[in-house]
């Protein structure tokens, strides 16, 4: 069992993850990985990517089910999607355990880079623009489904700032619905990645309760908080993408150390 320092960070981590999520409607999982080495204490990089996956996949459940009320998720859509990136997911999992974990930190880095990037890019398009017809042609959601997949399992993250600019450009979808049919693509994703990893051994389970636990109470009030903030979401994504770009520093920095490289 976790000692009272580590039950604290854990909840403290979790807070963080969910209010992110309820403040701007992802990118939470994105700080999880560095959350838990560098705010909890973890030492293995693979645990801290098997935990959060697993921690990422109950909180989107919850998110899933909200997104599916609204009727913004559409399903065939997002089974399709979801099936042929479980492949890519399994793939990248078992690939992600075998490469050096500061070599895979480093890597880690690099796509949280590429998310900071997508961020600044839907911080500045965020109007639901007209939109022609809805493409249902499947190959190239296998396609997209599969690399997304791939990324997800590979690093351990939801993925949902992978799947969601994917389902835009494979089906052109609205934003809305791109959002809720992705989260079906994050439990997927996650419990494949998670599974591969327990399989390992590698997933703090009293850890990944206390995220969702913290989790939960930080969703509750980012929401509340994004509920008061008007109609400029577009600035809250761009202060998220420069801190997702710090850390993202920050990781790259320690891993170069790590493997003497600085």
């Amino acid at each position: 069992m976790p000692d009272l320092a580590s039950i604290l960070s854990g909840l403290c981590c979790g807070g963080v993850i969910g209010f992110t999520l309820g403040l701007i409607g992802g990118g939470g999982s994105i700080l999880a990985v560095p959350l838990l080495l560098y705010g909890v204490g973890l030492t293995d990089p693979h645990q801290a990517i098997g935990t959060s996956a697993l921690a990422v996949t109950i909180n989107a459940f919850f998110s899933l089910a909200s997104h599916a009320r609204a009727g913004r998720v559409r399903w065939k859509c997002a089974a399709l999607f979801a099936c042929s990136g479980i492949l890519g997911a399994g793939l990248g999992a078992s690939m992600g355990k075998i490469i050096d974990g500061q070599r895979l930190l480093f890597l880690f880095a690099l796509i949280m880079l590429v998310v900071g990037a997508l961020m600044l890019r839907s911080s500045r398009h965020c109007n639901d623009a007209a939109h022609g017809p809805e493409r249902t042609a499947p190959l190239p959601i296998i396609l997209y489904g599969v690399v997304t997949g791939f990324c997800s399992g590979f690093f351990g993250i939801g993925g949902g700032f992978l799947i969601v600019p994917a389902l835009l450009a494979a089906t052109g979808m609205p934003m809305l619905n791109a959002v809720g049919t992705s989260l079906v693509a994050v439990c997927a994703f996650g419990l494949t990645t998670s599974v591969s990893y327990a399989m390992a051994g590698m997933v703090d389970l009293p850890m990944v309760g206390l995220l969702v636990a913290g989790g939960v109470a930080g969703s509750m009030g980012g929401t509340t908080v994004a509920r008061h903030m008007g109609r400029r979401p577009e600035r809250l994504r761009m202060f998220f993408a420069c801190l997702v770009f710090i850390v993202a520093f920050y990781m790259m920095w320690r891993s170069m150390r790590a493997m003497g490289l600085a």
